[in-house]
């Protein structure tokens, strides 16, 4: 799964993804926990950059209140869904980050890894949007990130990895027609390894409230006292 990314450098996204980025100045965001309105690109006559809740709910869903956000979707079942078919459709997205968090069990602990790619501060992650309404008739447009099964780097560390999308990728993925099957397969596979770096980072990232550089800062131990203090 990816449950944590950060998206850095935040004023350079216009030029990007080629749209206007109303938001330039805006702080960059180092440790993206679900929940957080973020900036996704959606496709259409032209790109635009929006901003939506991590966390899909799809529209058809009631306005209870207990609704259960998805934040990821299974690449290899997305045809088999009534719902995902709908949105592959009609309402894919890009998702802009720099890097993205996994945890490896060892023992008792969870050890936290940054994951990026050094040629591409900023890269796009896969996803698919809907808009719901809430209890309260409010509308909210949310996203998920698509996941894969893992490349030979994120195998040792996590049996899932984000759809990272190559340049040309990114245009198919935006395109007005839809994938079929097979396109499918090939824009939504493992991202190339050799392309990609992991670094262990410290256990500050576990607390979303911590949003700065340190969570991405390479450490070379775990659990001592400065890595955990805030």
């Amino acid at each position: 799964m990816c449950g944590r990314y950060s998206l850095v450098c935040i004023d350079e996204l216009g030029n990007r993804f080629r749209v206007f980025n109303p938001m330039i100045g805006a702080r960059s965001r180092f440790n993206i926990a679900p929940g957080a309105a973020m900036p996704v690109v959606v496709g259409g006559e032209s790109p635009a950059l929006v901003m939506m809740q991590w966390g899909l709910i799809p529209h058809r869903e009631k306005s209870t209140g207990t609704v259960r956000p998805l934040i990821n979707a299974r690449a290899e079942t997305l045809a088999e869904k009534l719902s995902f078919r709908h949105l592959i459709a009609n309402k894919r997205c890009l998702v802009p980050a720099s890097g993205y968090f996994e945890w490896k069990t060892e023992g008792h602990r969870k050890m936290p890894f940054y994951f990026s790619l050094p040629k591409s501060p900023l890269f796009a992650f896969a996803g698919l949007y809907d808009e719901w309404h809430d209890p309260d008739g409010k509308k909210i447009a949310t996203y998920t990130i698509i996941t894969t099964e893992p490349n030979a780097l994120s195998a040792p560390i996590h049996n899932r990895m984000p759809v990272i999308l190559s340049r040309e990728n990114e245009v198919r993925w935006l395109s007005r027609e839809a994938p079929d099957t097979g396109q499918l397969n090939d824009i939504l596979a493992p991202y190339p390894d050799r392309e990609m770096t992991v670094i262990p980072v410290s256990p500050l990232v576990n607390n979303p409230a911590i949003d700065d550089e340190r969570v991405i800062a390479p450490v070379h131990s775990f659990g001592t006292q400065t890595e955990l203090k805030e």
